[in-house]
C-alpha cells in the first residue's frame, strides 16, 4: 500500500503534467489557428492577384485590339499580284510594348494560375476584331461605289500617303464586260434594234452585282490574310496545345458570316434562274473561280481545326458548281425553248435579243472556261469525270456551247416562220446568223466551237448564203416582169399593134410598181453589218440594173405610147441609187 504522502505527490505531478500538455496543446491549437488565417489570407492574396492580372489581360486587349483598316486589307491582298519586290505589309495587331505584357501575362496564368478562361477572353475579342474587320472592307466597297456613283476597286484612293502604294485589286466586272461587249458589237455594225425576248436583257443591270461580286472576292481574300495574321499572334500569347482549338473558335465568326453571304449568293442564283435572269447568275462564275483559287490557301489556315470547319468551304463550292452547272442547262434550255411572239419580233429583221443574250453569256464563259468546264464534269456520272482532266473539260463546255448554238439556230428558224413575207424573214435569218458567225470570230469562242465541231464556220457561212438567195428571190417579181425568156418576140421595123403596145406597158408598169413597192417595204428593213449591207444591196443592184438596162434599151425607143415618161418613170442608174437606199431607215 502506497503511502498517503508519496500518492499525493504522485497526483500533483500527474495533474501538472496535464496541464503542461494541456497548455501545449492550445498554444499548438493557437498556433493551427494562425496558419490557416496566414494561409487563407495568401489563398485570397493569390486570388486576388489572379483576378488583377485577367482583368488586366482583358482590359489590354480591348483597348489595344483595333480593326484593320480596309485600305491595309487591300495593301495586304494585292501584295501577292505584285511582281516587283516590295516589303509585306505588316499587321500590327497590339502595339510591342503591350504584346509583351500580354505574353507574360498569359505565361503566368497558365503556369502559376492554373487558369484558361483568359483564352475565352482572347478569342472573343480577337474574333470580333476579325469580323469587324472584314465587314468593314464590304462596306467600304459600297461607300466607294454609292460616293462615286461608279464600282472601282478602291485599293488606291486619290489621295493616300499613309500607306504603302499598291497596284489596283483587279476587278472581274462580270456584268459590265457584258455591257461592253454588247456596246463593242454594236460599234461593228452588228447589232441594231433587237426583238425582244423573255430573257432578261444582259445590258443595263445594276452595277450593285459588280460591287457585291468584288466586295465579297476580297472578303474571302482578305479572311485568309487576317486568319494567317491572327493565328500568328495568337502563337505568341496561347500556349501551343491551345492554339488549334482556341484559332478555331477565334475565326468561326467571321468564316460563318462569309460562308453565309455565299450561300445568299446561291440562293439568289437559285432565284434568279426561276426568273430567267441569267446575268445574275453570272456572278457566280468569278466568285466560284476565286473559292477554288484560294481553297490551298484556306485549306493550309485551317490546318489543326475541326471536320467542320474545314468542310464548310468545300461544301459552298459544291453548292456553287451545282447551282452553275443548273444554270447553264437551263440557260441551253431557254434558248431552246423561247416562244415565238409576235410582238416580240424585230419588225426591221435585225438581230433577236435572244440571239444577242445568248451569245453574250457564251462570252462570258471565255473568261471562266475551266471553272464553267469544272461545274459540267461535276454534274457528270461518268467513270470519267471522277478524275477529269482539263481536255476533259474542255470538251464538255465546247459540246455545251455547240448545244447552245444549236439550240438557237432551232429557234430562230421557228421564230422566222412569224413573218409574213419569206424575204424579211430570210433578212431576219441572215442577220442573226451573221451576228453569231461574227461573234464567234471576234472571239475565242470559234477555237471553243471548234474542239467538238470542226465545221461550224463553213455551216454558217453556208446558212448566210441559202437566206441571201431566199431574199433575191423577192425581187424575181419585179425582173420577171422586164426578163428577156418572158417578152413576146416582135418584128423590127413592124408597126407594133394594139396587144403588143399593151404588153409593154404592162411591162413597165409591173415593173415601176414592183420596184417602188419592194423599195418602200425594204427600205425600212435592217442589215446591221455594213460589209453584208453594202455585199447584198450591190449583188441585188447588178441583176436589176442589167436585166432593166437590157429591158430598156430594148423598148426604151419602140413607139407604144403617146407618153411614155408615164412608163418610163427611171432611168437604169435611178434604178441603181432607189436599191442603194434599201436597208436605210434615214435615207
Amino acid at each position: 500500500m502506497i503511502p498517503p504522502q508519496e500518492a499525493s505527490a504522485r497526483r500533483r505531478e500527474i495533474e501538472d503534467k496535464l496541464k503542461q500538455e494541456e497548455e501545449t496543446l492550445s498554444f499548438i491549437r493557437d498556433s493551427l489557428e494562425k496558419s490557416d488565417q496566414l494561409t487563407n489570407n495568401m489563398k485570397l492574396l493569390f486570388e486576388r492577384g489572379k483576378e488583377s492580372l485577367e482583368s488586366e489581360f482583358r482590359s489590354l486587349m480591348t483597348r489595344h485590339s483595333k480593326v484593320v483598316s480596309p485600305v491595309l486589307i487591300l495593301d495586304l491582298i494585292s501584295g501577292d499580284d505584285d511582281l516587283e519586290a516590295q516589303e509585306d505589309v505588316a499587321l500590327e495587331h497590339l502595339p510591342e510594348s503591350v504584346l509583351q505584357d500580354v505574353i507574360r501575362i498569359s505565361r503566368w496564368l497558365v503556369e502559376y494560375g492554373r487558369n484558361q478562361d483568359f483564352m475565352n477572353v482572347y478569342y472573343q475579342i480577337r474574333s470580333s476584331q476579325l469580323d469587324r474587320s472584314i465587314k468593314g472592307l464590304k462596306e467600304h466597297f459600297h461607300k466607294s461605289s454609292s460616293s462615286s456613283g461608279v464600282p472601282y476597286s478602291p485599293a488606291i484612293p486619290n489621295k493616300r500617303k499613309d500607306t504603302p502604294t499598291k497596284k489596283p485589286v483587279k476587278r472581274p466586272g462580270t456584268i459590265r464586260k457584258a455591257q461592253n461587249l454588247l456596246k463593242q458589237y454594236s460599234q461593228h455594225g452588228l447589232d441594231g434594234k433587237k426583238g425582244g425576248s423573255n430573257l432578261i436583257p444582259l445590258e443595263g443591270r445594276d452595277d450593285m452585282l459588280d460591287v457585291e461580286t468584288d466586295a465579297y472576292i476580297h472578303c474571302v481574300s482578305a479572311f485568309v490574310k487576317l486568319a494567317q495574321s491572327e493565328y500568328q499572334l495568337l502563337a505568341d500569347i496561347i500556349p501551343e496545345h491551345h492554339q488549334k482549338k482556341t484559332f478555331d473558335s477565334l475565326i468561326q465568326d467571321a468564316l460563318d458570316g462569309l460562308m453565309l453571304e455565299g450561300e445568299n449568293i446561291v440562293s439568289a442564283a437559285r432565284k434568279a434562274i426561276v426568273r430567267h435572269d441569267f446575268s445574275t447568275v453570272l456572278t457566280v462564275f468569278p466568285i466560284l473561280r476565286h473559292l477554288k483559287q484560294t481553297k490551298p490557301e484556306f485549306d493550309q489556315v485551317l490546318q489543326g481545326t475541326a471536320a467542320s470547319t474545314k468542310n464548310k468551304l468545300p461544301g459552298l463550292i459544291t453548292s456553287m458548281e451545282t447551282i452553275g452547272a443548273k444554270a447553264l442547262e437551263d440557260f441551253a434550255d431557254n434558248i431552246k425553248n423561247d416562244p415565238d411572239k409576235e410582238y416580240n419580233m424585230p419588225k426591221d429583221g435585225t438581230v433577236h435579243e435572244l440571239t444577242s443574250n445568248a451569245i453574250l453569256f457564251l462570252q462570258q464563259l471565255l473568261d471562266f472556261q475551266e471553272t464553267a468546264g469544272a461545274m459540267l464534269a461535276s454534274q457528270e456520272t461518268s467513270s470519267s469525270a471522277t478524275s477529269y482532266s482539263s481536255e476533259f473539260s474542255k470538251r464538255l463546255l465546247s459540246t455545251y456551247i455547240c448545244k447552245v448554238l444549236g439550240n438557237l439556230q432551232l429557234n430562230l428558224l421557228s421564230k422566222s416562220k412569224v413573218y409574213e413575207d419569206p424575204a424579211l424573214s430570210a433578212i431576219f435569218l441572215h442577220n442573226n446568223y451573221n451576228y453569231i458567225l461574227k461573234s464567234l470570230e471576234k472571239s475565242e469562242l470559234i477555237q471553243l466551237v471548234a474542239v467538238t465541231q470542226k465545221t461550224a464556220e463553213r455551216s454558217y457561212r453556208e446558212h448566210i448564203e441559202q437566206q441571201i438567195q431566199t431574199y433575191q428571190r423577192s425581187w424575181l417579181k419585179v425582173t420577171d416582169y422586164i426578163a428577156e425568156k418572158n417578152l413576146p418576140v416582135f418584128q423590127p421595123g413592124v408597126k407594133l399593134r394594139d396587144k403588143e403596145r399593151q404588153i409593154i406597158k404592162e411591162r413597165f408598169k409591173g415593173f415601176n410598181d414592183g420596184l417602188e413597192e419592194l423599195c418602200k417595204i425594204q427600205k425600212a428593213w435592217a442589215i446591221p453589218d455594213t460589209e453584208q449591207r453594202d455585199r447584198i444591196r450591190q449583188a441585188q443592184k447588178t441583176i436589176v440594173k442589167e436585166t432593166y438596162g437590157a429591158f430598156l434599151q430594148k423598148f426604151g425607143s419602140v413607139p407604144f405610147t403617146k407618153n411614155p415618161e408615164k412608163y418610163i418613170k427611171y432611168g437604169v442608174e435611178q434604178v441603181g441609187d432607189m436599191i442603194d437606199r434599201l436597208f436605210d431607215t434615214s435615207a
